[in-house]
């Protein structure tokens, strides 16, 4: 029975869907007569369905039989009240250049809207689909006009897009926004087509005209937040932070907005701009855990910047902050980050050492203690005290099993075993985070490994791995002008070794931090050149396309590079930054 009742509910609905699929693959194939009468089976089934008179039309459209479509419209439109098929009338009149048919047409379809104005959208939208935008701009604003509280904005801004009127198309953005403030994120993504970097960009002209009118005229902070927006699109975040203020002021709501964008700037290494920003914060806050957060953001930065002359000044600003928040749970980041400076900038790890064994002692959890752990073992790192850095590294990962924290122990475990040189036991513990639930983790897991995996083997004292993980180890210890000494020397040594692209891209890498920008861009170039089928070649076109666009001035070669690494390099980490920076340079709207 119940196979009965199955096959008389459901065994029709299955034979529609598969003539269905009949009809659209003859229409797919051009094979329109055998589509007309699939169609046409379809329809006599299914009357009310609106597609299958559409693709009816549509067909007999494409055959030059526009007797035969009007007859059907006509016979269509005579049985049903949907005022979008005037349009579609009327485009059967245009496409036999009969305009005078088609336009009257075409306005009994705008004027159905006299009798029910929520035929816009039916009406607007068969239009759009003949890209007769003008005719979908009126029928939207004919609506609003007789129903003004229908919000037809959206679409219509979409519409002005579309008909490259970038002016209206923004303003009707703006006065959507307006009125349904929740849908500001989709507004912004929309606009977001539109400008780019470039503050002499046409649009971003016109946004920031229109926006500015309306912070004269009608004051509301949705205004300031769209011009923020726009200014940090530009990259020109003080003239956002202006903004955010303005926010700030009005609001008092939280100063997490301007956190955000204080952390956007130091991310752009923007800072000055970024400095000026947590300074306010720490100025305004009235809590102390966002005064803490801005303190510890400004000193990260002001280590960044920080000269050997200028060592103690920080020193003492971290511990003017010490005196004043005291050294308790609730400032742990900036003790943590003031040993971190001890041991590494003032190369005093004794003290920092002792300064975290102190910290030891305060009442915290098992994350906070593993936080002070993790950068006592650093620090013993740093000193090449492998064996008691282990120690801790160890304790975390036992105390907080399969934790993000515990499998960042695990890795600087095989850090330091490749620092010392024994490279089998390294690759035992990679082996195991090359599957960590951090991707970064295991991004650098597998980086390290086929490093050790590529060059052990070379011989069989090691010579140049070992010379390269005591480069290594010397640049984490800051020792950046003998780890690139020693990479030099493995490149005039070394020169048939598999090491070299390695050595060269290490290399690189600390010359910028030396801002020696032109040699950076030299050892990437080399790699380029002579190995082009090893894992860094992404790497290195990537890094010499931000050398060009952020350092070298020369926008055109980034482009280049950009260009090189999205059609040559699709599956590279750096696919989707390098076509965003490619579509922007040459001037592309980015969605």
């Amino acid at each position: 029975m119940r196979l009965l009742l199955f096959l008389f509910l459901c065994v029709p609905t299955i034979l529609l869907a598969q003539d269905d699929l009949f009809a659209k693959e003859y229409y797919k194939n051009g094979d329109f007569e055998k589509a007309l009468v699939e169609y046409k089976r379809l329809y006599a089934k299914s009357r009310s369905n609106i597609s299958y008179i559409k693709q009816i039309i549509d067909i007999h459209q494409q055959l030059e039989q526009y007797k035969e479509a009007e007859d059907f419209l006509v016979k269509i439109i005579s049985k049903t009240n949907y005022p979008a098929f005037y349009v579609t009338l009327g485009y059967n009149y245009q496409l036999q250049n009969n305009t005078e048919e088609a336009n009257q047409n075409y306005n009994i379809a705008i004027n159905s809207l006299l009798v029910n104005s929520n035929n816009a959208y039916a009406v607007a939208r068969a239009f759009q689909d003949y890209s007769l935008l003008d005719q979908a701009i009126s029928t939207y604003e004919k609506a609003m006009e007789l129903k003004p509280q229908l919000n037809l904005k959206l679409p219509l801004a979409q519409l002005y897009g579309e008909n490259g009127d970038i002016e209206k198309m923004m303003l009707n953005y703006i006065d959507f926004a307006e009125k349904n403030p929740v849908s500001l994120n989709n507004v912004k993504r929309a606009l977001n087509s539109f400008i780019n970097e470039d503050d002499n960009n046409q649009s971003n002209i016109i946004l920031r005209k229109l926006l500015i009118k309306k912070i004269q005229q009608e004051p509301n902070v949705l205004w300031n937040e769209l011009l923020g927006w726009l200014f940090v699109q530009q990259k020109d975040y003080g003239k956002a932070f202006a903004q955010e203020k303005a926010i700030y002021t009005r609001n008092l709501d939280g100063l997490d907005r301007i956190m955000n964008l204080g952390k956007i700037a130091e991310k752009e290494k923007e800072f000055e701009n970024a400095k000026s920003i947590f300074n306010y914060v720490i100025d305004e806050a009235q809590d102390i855990d966002t005064k803490l957060m801005a303190f510890y953001d400004l000193f990260q930065i002001e280590t960044k910047e920080a000269y050997a002359s200028t060592y103690q000044d920080l020193q003492n600003k971290y511990l003017a902050l010490f005196d004043t928040y005291g050294t308790f749970a609730q400032t742990l980041d900036l003790q943590i980050s003031y040993a971190h400076f001890l041991a590494f900038y003032m190369n005093k790890t004794e003290e920092a050492i002792s300064f975290l064994e102190k910290a030891l002692k305060l009442p915290l959890n098992n994350l906070q203690t593993a936080d002070i752990k993790l950068e006592l073992a650093d620090i013993l790192v740093l000193k090449e005290e492998f064996n008691k850095a282990l120690i801790y590294y160890t304790q975390i990962q036992r105390n907080l099993k399969n934790s993000e924290i515990s499998q960042k122990a695990r890795f600087k475990v095989a850090k330091a075993s490749y620092y010392k040189g024994d490279f089998k036991w390294a690759e035992s513990q990679l082996k195991i985070l090359k599957s960590s639930t951090s991707q970064l983790i295991a991004n650098d897991a597998l980086d390290l490994k086929l490093l050790i995996t590529d060059n052990k083997y070379e011989d069989s004292l090691q010579t140049a791995l070992k010379r390269y993980a005591k480069a290594d180890l010397l640049a984490f210890q800051n020792r950046n002008d003998e780890a690139i000494t020693l990479l030099e020397l493995i490149l005039e040594e070394h020169k048939t070794e598999p090491i070299i692209p390695q050595a060269l891209y290490k290399q690189g890498k600390l010359l910028e931090i030396k801002k020696q920008f032109e040699n950076a861009a030299n050892n990437y170039q080399q790699i380029i050149d002579n190995y082009r089928e090893g894992i860094l070649i992404d790497n290195a076109i990537y890094s010499l396309a931000e050398l060009y666009l952020y350092h070298l001035n020369a926008p055109e070669k980034a482009k280049e590079l950009y260009k090189e690494l999205i059609f040559n390099h699709a599956d590279s980490i750096y696919f989707i930054e390098a076509r965003q920076k490619y579509r922007k340079l040459r001037g592309d709207a980015i969605n």
